[in-house]
């Protein structure tokens, strides 16, 4: 198999994007800690791709006959017949084994999150996506699970406080604008398959209302932060320009309903999060 077919079985774009957020939230609560353990940083990033990894392929076994139905995905390697469905289980579980592994071996609270996070994405977001557009509230919750996890993992005994809770709010809430803009541009490929992600099912109205009131939501959930005092007016000021910028996108949307400025908004999303995230850690240390 090449690196090509199994990077598009563990979605590397995405796998990159929420080890990222789990690296950057281990230094915040580090930080907090007063003392920055690299080994257990580089513990938590290749625990973090395996799992991610993991959770991915598992997703991919379970949609491979749907993904052959969709011109985005049907050259996966499962769809595609470049890999075998036993081929990928046995690289599944050997990711996510030695993945919990390594990220329970920081703190047991770790390894359970992780475990959790696999499960919650695999089996119960992956088969909702065909039934409900709740889909996405469920898929919300493994999303923003990895600043949380991070956090978690640099406490050498593991314990969630109000800084976790605040780099989970924020990831959370973040997800549906981000989500619904990806499906608003996937949407006819994605009916392809039977899935509906959109909250009304449809790109129309409700939809785009129903994105932008989560895309407000998010612009005072960005600022607690600097409203609890865990970060300075910097952050404050650079998660409001952010979130403004967002909610205007999600408002282009609102006043036109059209593709474009769907994926005008979803690449809004992409640059979001690491901006806020970075910003949020920069001040943090500077404290």
């Amino acid at each position: 198999m090449k690196w090509s077919d199994y990077s598009k079985l563990i979605k590397t774009r995405l796998t990159f994007l929420v080890v990222f957020s789990a690296s950057i939230s281990f230094l915040i609560g580090s930080r907090a800690n007063g003392h920055i353990d690299w080994l257990n940083w580089v513990k938590l990033i290749i625990g973090g791709l395996l799992v991610t990894s993991a959770a991915n392929t598992f997703n991919e076994i379970i949609e491979k006959d749907l993904d052959k139905l969709m011109k985005r995905t049907m050259d996966r390697p499962l769809p595609s017949g470049k890999m075998n469905t036993g081929q990928a289980l046995v690289l599944g579980l050997g990711m996510g084994m030695a993945g919990t592994y390594l990220l329970g071996s920081l703190n047991m609270l770790t390894g359970l999150l992780s475990v959790f996070s696999i499960v919650l994405y695999a089996f119960a977001y992956t088969p909702l996506k065909r039934k409900s557009p709740i889909a996405v509230f469920v898929g919300a919750i493994p999303g923003a699970l990895p600043p949380l996890i991070g956090y978690v993992a640099a406490q050498q005994h593991g314990r969630i406080d109000a800084i976790a809770l605040i780099l989970f709010g924020i990831q959370f809430v973040w997800q549906f604008p981000h989500f619904w803009a990806i499906a608003w541009v996937l949407d006819d490929d994605y009916k392809l398959a039977g899935f509906r992600l959109l909250p009304t099912g449809e790109r129309n109205l409700g939809s785009a209302v129903i994105t932008f009131i989560f895309t407000l939501i998010l612009l005072p959930v960005s600022l607690l932060p600097t409203i609890y005092g865990y970060g300075g007016y910097y952050v404050g000021a650079v998660s409001l320009v952010c979130s403004i910028v967002f909610l205007y996108q999600a408002y282009n949307l609102l006043r036109t309903q059209q593709i474009e400025a769907a994926r005008k908004l979803m690449f809004g999303s992409f640059m979001y999060l690491p901006v806020v995230q970075l910003m949020f850690l920069f001040d943090f240390i500077a404290k």
